[in-house]
């Protein structure tokens, strides 16, 4: 691997911000498309990739939403282009035979374990949802995660069989910079690290 530019770090972390007022752009399918296949070379544990995804795209389907939102989100997604509704799957291991092809016991180790499937489809798909937002960033889009919102709510609408949980939802577009608040602080290394 090769570092990448400082322009690059730039677009991807340094100059990035949480947007919550949007411009009146549209985002393209193909963008999201593209989008997701760069977030999907992104490592998970034992390839499992338990991330599923709903891009809402359209007023009718972000009014489906409205309602799950708390009163202090429901503006700002109502106004982004996308709102991409973050999942996770709690068959995963279903795949694993085909994602982790190499190991053929991957699947039985997971068979009958609700909390270990639970925890590792939601640690997963979290880090998976990172990736979404560098992707995002990457292809010049803004992103703008949050968690204020009924999860089960969103469940009963967006994933009614009941094998797919949310996890976060995330406002992609191209935001407005006029608007951002000033960068809140971060940790030092020193505050929050150690080396042993």
């Amino acid at each position: 691997m090769t570092t990448i530019d400082q322009k690059a770090i730039a677009t991807l972390f340094t100059e990035a911000r949480t947007h919550n007022v949007w411009q009146d752009r549209e985002v393209s399918e193909d963008t999201l498309r593209e989008l997701y296949n760069l977030m999907h070379f992104g490592p998970t544990s034992m390839n499992c990739q338990p991330s599923r995804i709903i891009f809402l795209t359209t007023d009718e389907a972000k009014e489906r939403l409205k309602p799950a939102l708390l009163p202090g989100n429901q503006e700002k997604t109502m106004k982004a282009p996308v709102v991409a509704v973050i999942g996770f799957d709690t068959e995963f291991y279903e795949h694993l035979p085909r994602m982790f092809a190499h190991n053929k016991d991957a699947k039985s180790l997971f068979e009958g374990k609700s909390d270990f499937i639970h925890s590792t489809a939601f640690r997963n798909s979290s880090i998976q949802g990172g990736y979404l937002i560098m992707a995002a960033r990457a292809l010049g889009l803004d992103a703008g995660p949050m968690s204020g919102f009924n999860n089960a709510a969103v469940d009963e609408e967006f994933f009614p069989d009941g094998k797919v949980k949310s996890n976060f939802l995330c406002n992609l577009g191209y935001g407005d910079a006029s608007a951002l608040f000033p960068r809140g602080d971060r940790f030092s290394f020193d505050e929050v690290c150690q080396v042993l």
